[in-house]
């Protein structure tokens, strides 16, 4: 599990729709939810990072070794 704090959110949803696993986001009740490719879900982040001023925070799970370098790699650039 990690925690990233997300400035392009645009970038980051282009991340996890190219990985071929699931992407968890964990709730703060412990519910977890697969975000990729589910547009409907980040059409609701995309409402909450704007809302939050161009930062989203966020817990994941992210099973897939490959999918979590992806999105680890994507996190290292996001500055």
């Amino acid at each position: 599990m990690i925690k990233l704090g997300i400035i392009n959110v645009e970038e980051f949803l282009r991340t996890v729709n190219a990985c071929e696993g699931a992407v968890y986001m964990i709730h703060p009740d412990g519910r977890r939810t697969d975000i990729g490719r589910q547009y409907g879900i980040q059409d609701d982040l995309r409402r909450q990072h704007s809302d939050n001023k161009g930062y989203l925070k966020l817990m994941l799970d992210i099973p897939a070794p490959s999918d979590y370098m992806s999105i680890i790699s994507y996190y290292a650039g996001d500055v």
